[in-house]
């Protein structure tokens, strides 16, 4: 049966309905893996400034705490630091002796300093909220030998954060188990959109750095989805309003 020009039927109409099913399917399955691969976050401090800001929303890939790297920012919960869930940046891992401070005040691990330009080392503003307790002073020193399985954690903003530092006489001088933490953020969602890169400084070390997760991908998903069903859509009456001006054209013409 041949299509009609006003665009109903035909070959046409077969593909812009096909193109409209795959949207559907790419849009609401790109929403639906993000769903289940990532789980939104609130942080509520400006003890990992300048990375993320107080009251930022981000985005946190659900994993287990054996897929930790260095360098990555986890959220945890430990009930010897609070009961509520806390995001801090992974320095050392199970083995790692991390120690402040060498030869020109950096941290330093395994003897190799780590270069942080994501740190900020000044005081906290006193009207941003602030953990229950005093940070210890940026540059103050320590040396741990993390246990195997723990991790050793701090905020970027070194002197507004009660991280392992302020731990260092407890057991395991101040890390968690690596079971403590249910996901690791990937990227700021509101009001900032942006993904967080790994910093290069942990690459050179044994097991070297994270991958991101698979938020891109997610995000194509959902916009190629969009793309679609509203072309598919379109269809239909571009091909009414382009088939009018031709047979009124034509009249024209007569």
């Amino acid at each position: 049966m041949r299509g009609s020009g006003d665009g109903r039927g035909g070959l046409g109409n077969v593909l812009s309905g096909i193109a409209v099913a795959i949207g559907f399917a790419l849009f609401l399955g790109g929403f639906v893996w993000g769903a289940v691969v990532y789980q939104p976050y609130t942080v509520p401090t400006d003890s990992m400034m300048p990375t993320v800001r107080p009251g930022d929303r981000v985005l946190a890939q659900r994993i287990d705490g054996g897929e930790v790297r260095r360098g990555d920012v986890v959220i945890f919960t430990d009930s010897m630091w609070s009961d509520s869930p806390m995001v801090k940046r992974v320095v050392g891992i199970g083995g790692d002796t991390v120690k402040c401070c060498g030869p020109a005040g950096e941290l330093t691990v395994n003897g190799t300093p780590l270069d942080e330009p994501y740190i900020d080392a000044t005081k906290p503003d006193s009207g941003l909220a602030m953990p229950v307790g005093e940070p210890p002073a940026p540059g103050t020193p320590f040396e741990v030998k993390v246990p195997e399985d723990n991790l050793f954690l701090l905020g970027d903003r070194r002197g507004a954060s009660l991280d392992s530092r302020a731990h260092l006489q407890e057991a395991g001088q101040g890390t968690v188990p690596r079971s403590t933490v249910s996901a690791r953020v990937d990227a700021l969602a509101w009001p900032s959109q942006a993904m967080l890169e790994r910093p290069r400084t942990y690459a050179g070390l044994p097991g070297g750095v994270s991958r991101p997760g698979p938020l891109r991908l997610q995000v194509a998903a959902v916009v190629a989805g969009a793309a679609l069903v509203l072309l598919g859509a379109a269809y239909g009456p571009l091909v009414r309003v382009l088939g009018r001006g031709r047979r009124q054209e034509r009249a024209g013409v007569r």
